[in-house]
């Protein structure tokens, strides 16, 4: 039997650094973590509950959704309306924000979350994921004012500095659960024979070099010349100008591409192209972005947009796209240092 910190031990212990804190911020991961748990029983037994393959539906992105996005969002939902940690919900796969149902309590945090992350993978037994982002209502107005009142998707309208926690889930061949609450980053596992979340990756971090990046070289032909001048570089190796031989790496799953850099290091990259430029990026700023560049920094990383560190930017709408780089400072700084060049 394992007797390691188990995560309801870890997030009360860390509260204890928090002033004024009441343990609703405890409450509020422990339903996140049951959430994952029940995900994760979801993915690992989807073919034998006939919940794989496509759902013949699209998310408000326009993607084709796969029954398990629907399943894992209606379990996002469920799990965390009923408790009273809530202000207001929002997902990747839902038009707007969700309100906590009428006759539930409310609480001063808002919830926003990706609830499975590289789902195309699903069917090919690749390693999929949850990701999700908590941030405080901002002075919790209107719900002290306004009880019955909706929550207005303003309140959402946050830079990724203003997290109080990120983290996410990866459903492989074990489920872990990796969050930060800006004390570092830390990886729990689930122990299946007790279904709890017990640490087993204390204070992970980032090495500032790498000879690893993650890029879907298909888009090549659609980069902005600073990417390409960089994976160029990469590919020439030793014989080039970084001196060095360099692997390359693509799971199209962004939780498991962060994992992968967490634990070794590396760099991903999912920058502008020209298909994406009226979108204004490939991944979304609220559901991706900002709880991975959050926990990246946290683990000594950087991240940033190619051109500026994404927890700066000020969010216009709920579904924003954005470029991202993110990984190992060093080659994060060359990339940004690229673009900057080019701007100059």
């Amino acid at each position: 039997m394992h007797l390691g910190t188990t995560l309801t031990q870890f997030i009360i212990e860390e509260q204890r650094h928090i002033p004024g804190a009441t343990g609703e911020f405890t409450g509020l991961l422990n339903d996140v973590a049951t959430a994952c748990k029940m995900i994760s029983n979801g993915v690992n037994h989807g073919g034998l509950l006939g919940v794989l393959g496509a759902a013949g539906s699209e998310n408000v992105q326009g993607e084709e959704q796969k029954k398990m996005d629907v399943i894992s969002n209606e379990i996002f939902l469920k799990r965390n309306e009923w408790a009273g940690h809530l202000a207001a919900m929002a997902s990747e796969e839902m038009d707007e924000i969700y309100q906590i149902p009428e006759g539930n309590p409310r609480g001063k945090y808002l919830l926003l979350f990706d609830p499975l992350d590289g789902s195309s993978n699903i069917d090919v037994n690749v390693s999929v994921g949850s990701i999700f982002s908590i941030l405080r209502c901002p002075g919790n107005e209107h719900v002290e004012n306004n009880p019955g009142g909706p929550t207005p998707v303003e309140a959402f309208m946050q830079p990724g500095a203003k997290q109080v926690c990120a983290g996410y889930a990866l459903y492989g061949p074990s489920t872990m659960l990796v969050l930060t609450t800006g004390r570092g980053v830390n990886g729990f596992t689930l122990d299946p024979n007790v279904g709890e979340f017990v640490l087993t990756h204390e204070n992970m971090t980032i090495p500032e070099d790498t000879k690893e990046f993650a890029i879907n070289m298909s888009n090549y032909r659609f980069w902005e010349q600073p990417v390409r001048r960089y994976v160029d570089e990469c590919l020439a190796g030793q014989a080039g100008p970084r001196g060095k031989d360099f692997n390359m790496r693509w799971v199209a799953s962004m939780v498991a591409e962060v994992h992968r850099i967490l634990t070794r290091g590396g760099v991903f990259m999912y920058p502008m192209d020209e298909k994406l430029r009226e979108k204004g990026g490939k991944l979304r700023l609220m559901y991706e972005a900002n709880p991975m560049a959050f926990i990246v920094e946290q683990a000594g990383g950087g991240a940033t947009t190619g051109r500026e560190r994404i927890l700066e930017l000020q969010p216009q709408a709920i579904h924003q796209r954005v470029p991202v780089v993110l990984g190992s400072r060093n080659e994060v700084d060359v990339i940004t240092g690229y673009h900057h060049a080019q701007a100059a």
